[in-house]
């Protein structure tokens, strides 16, 4: 059973109907079925109930969206930084805090890699140019591992990887390191060696391609 973290949207229109509306592009559970996984949605809830919710879990995947909040590094906003969405900051935060200290398998993509290193006491960078081309539309780079690494024992080889981000990580979060960087030195994949199980961010949308690598040693290390 792998829980994937989902938007909370105003005013999603499906069918007749133009409600309030937890979502999630279906590429995730769609992804986590595939590698051989149960997918359960998860929509913002209490953050006290995170334990609770992690403790139902075999595997945890924090999903993309919107950009961190910059208080929550210490940041001023800056001019290029999307609105707050302060209620999935929150639980998300309170998810990644439980799943770590529960030793739950965790994959954050995209926002999801950001916020694991935000909760380590890490930073971002609040805008880079050159991962997201064309509003709306993703793109593609390659992604080189560092061998030796978590990622690198998953996905050995340069690959080419889908992308659509205008931020990314800065200092690195309390034991988190760097493995896997783009052409430009963006750091493209980090992860937690020191005795923290299986645990790692992806900066990419494995979502939106076919390699289904990270997505098996998710769902492998939560079948262990």
């Amino acid at each position: 059973m792998i829980g994937v973290s989902t938007y909370l949207e105003a005013g999603a229109r499906w069918g007749v109907w133009e409600l309030d509306a937890a979502l999630l592009p279906v590429g995730y559970p769609r992804l986590v079925q595939r590698a051989g996984g149960l997918a359960a949605m998860l929509p913002p809830d209490d953050p006290a109930l995170a334990a609770s919710a992690v403790a139902r879990l075999d595997g945890l995947v924090i999903a993309g969206g919107p950009d961190v909040e910059p208080v929550r590094y210490g940041a001023e906003r800056e001019s290029r930084t999307g609105p707050p969405a302060r209620e999935r900051d929150a639980w998300e935060l309170a998810l990644i805090d439980a799943a770590l200290a529960a030793g739950l398998p965790l994959l954050g993509i995209c926002r999801g890699m950001q916020l694991l290193n935000v909760a380590l006491g890490g930073t971002l960078v609040q805008h880079i140019d050159g991962h997201a081309e064309v509003v709306g539309v993703f793109g593609s780079h390659t992604v080189k591992p560092v061998p030796g690494s978590l990622y690198a024992g998953v996905v050995p080889e340069e690959t080419s990887v889908p992308t659509y981000h205008h931020q990314a990580v800065d200092r690195l979060g309390a034991g988190l390191v760097a493995s896997a960087y783009a052409v430009d030195g963006t750091v493209e994949a980090v992860e937690l060696p020191s005795g923290g199980g299986w645990v790692l961010g992806v900066q990419w949308h494995p979502e939106m391609g076919e390699d289904l690598r990270v997505m098996r040693g998710l769902v492998r290390a939560a079948a262990g």
